[in-house]
C-alpha cells in the first residue's frame, strides 16, 4: 500500500511518463480511499492545462 508522499510522487511522475501497471494499480487504490491524494491530481490536471495555455499564448479572461 502507497503512503501520500509515495502516491503525490508517483502522480507528478505520470505528467512525465507512463507508469508501469505495477505502479498504476496501487496508486488507483490509494486514490480511491484517500480525498487528499484526489485534489492534489486535480490541481496537478488543473496547473498543467494552464501552464499549456500560457504557453500556447492565450490569456486567460479578465476577472471584473
Amino acid at each position: 500500500m502507497l503512503n501520500c508522499k509515495q502516491a503525490t510522487q508517483l502522480m507528478s511522475e505520470a505528467q512525465d511518463r507512463k507508469l508501469a501497471l505495477g505502479e498504476q494499480l496501487p496508486l488507483r487504490l490509494h486514490l480511491f480511499m484517500c480525498v487528499g491524494c484526489r485534489n492534489y491530481g486535480r490541481q496537478l490536471d488543473f496547473l498543467r492545462a494552464a501552464t499549456r495555455e500560457l504557453k500556447a499564448g492565450s490569456e486567460p479572461a479578465p476577472k471584473d
